[in-house]
């Protein structure tokens, strides 16, 4: 069947090492994909603001799967918004107290929030993934709508906190769920609401199948994603379990490998042709 739809992870995939891409081919590929009817989504753990200001010239026009599955919108029309009651934010975060080393960021629909005593040095970091970042002196009490918490660490402890984590969340009743989005970064989901799920709103509300979608990712919060998709697709840099869930390969995400999946897709090479 014909693709009828495109879906990237940004960090690692979409964007080169240095959160850039070659927008001058991306648009040219985009003016084909919309001319022949296929639709763009971008599926990331980034902030949809942050996300947004990716693509200024077409943001209005295409779908954003944000924060990995908690926030969806298709052309600035909100598709869905995950919560989290008051009271199961607050067990979270009385859980993750427990985790000295980590940066801790509460993430709601209108912003983010970190504590004031975070560093400079961190905060500049998190401004890579979140437009909107605020200082706030009880993240406990947020007048926000919460769905997802993201936790920074040197990446050498990534894999320990997520087993760590997913013990202790067991227990406190699976209120969320860690997941490895790269680069030292952990997010907490609500169970479900990964970016399979917000893909797959899309696409019920297109009528598009799953053998109809391209994927394209590299790191553990893309593999249900990747498993969904009829053409899924792991960078060269994707980890093991990335690469093991994907049925085809491209190259790194300095090399385009993003825009190179595309480029085969508009010109019907293998595995489309």
């Amino acid at each position: 069947m014909a693709v009828k739809l495109v879906a990237v992870d940004m960090d690692g995939t979409f964007l080169d090492s240095g959160k850039s891409y070659n927008k001058a081919r991306f648009l040219r590929q985009y003016a084909q994909l919309k001319e022949r009817g296929i639709r763009f989504v971008v599926a990331s753990g980034n902030q949809y603001y942050q996300l947004q200001s990716y693509f200024p010239d077409i943001a209005d026009e295409i779908a954003f799967v944000a924060e990995n599955g908690a926030y969806i919108s298709d052309r600035n029309e909100e598709v869905f918004c995950g919560e989290l009651s008051a009271e199961n934010v607050r067990r979270v975060l009385s859980i993750l107290a427990e985790e000295p080393e980590i940066s801790t960021v509460v993430c709601g629909k209108r912003s983010a929030y970190i504590p004031p005593s975070m560093s400079d040095e961190v905060v500049a970091l998190l401004s890579n993934h979140y437009r909107r970042l605020e200082k706030h002196d009880d993240l406990n009490h947020i007048d926000d709508t919460i769905f997802k918490f993201s936790l920074n660490l040197p990446h050498e402890g990534v894999m320990p906190l997520i087993e760590r984590l997913t013990k202790a969340l067991n227990a406190a009743g699976n209120i969320v769920q860690p997941v490895s989005s790269g680069f030292g970064f952990v997010d907490l989901i609500i169970p479900g609401l990964h970016k399979a799920h917000g893909v797959g709103l899309l696409q019920q509300r297109w009528g598009i199948d799953d053998c109809e979608v391209v994927a394209i990712g590299d790191s553990g919060n893309d593999i249900e994603m990747l498993r969904q998709a009829g053409y899924s697709f792991a960078m060269a840099n994707a980890t093991e379990a990335v690469s093991a869930a994907a049925r085809y390969r491209t190259e790194n995400n300095d090399d385009e490998g993003a825009l190179n999946v595309i480029a085969r897709l508009l010109s019907k090479e293998y595995p489309f042709g």
